[in-house]
């Protein structure tokens, strides 16, 4: 396993709050909520970045169905944002794929003004 912040949370080395977690997932509450609910939705094995996944593509959309899940679980019926910051332009700053579930309140078309 890397050593990212994620990989210690799953290893135990940091503590998070945790909402869901199974072989293949955990999802976590934001530490810097943008949103009322603002969840991580991260693989339990690392990946850097969304072509890593290869062979095990299905996990990706498995990460996608859990963050739909994750919504209907928290409430989100009138709408939420899925996130995926890929790469330093994208805004990537854990170097461990995640999916990032915000909802709670309206969002707005942008996020950057």
């Amino acid at each position: 396993m890397i050593d990212d912040v994620f990989c210690k949370i799953i290893k135990g080395e940091l503590s998070a709050e945790v909402v869901f977690k199974n072989d293949d997932f955990w999802v976590i509450k934001d530490i810097h909520p943008q949103a009322p609910v603002h969840l991580l939705i991260i693989p339990a094995k690392h990946f850097l970045k969304i072509e890593d996944f290869g062979q095990e593509g299905g996990l990706l959309g498995k990460s996608l169905l859990l963050a739909d899940q994750m919504a209907h679980e928290n409430n989100l019926a009138n709408g939420y944002r899925l996130i995926i910051n890929e790469g330093e332009h994208g805004g990537k700053l854990v170097p461990h794929f995640h999916v990032h579930l915000l909802g709670g309140k309206s969002l707005g078309p942008k996020i950057i003004k």
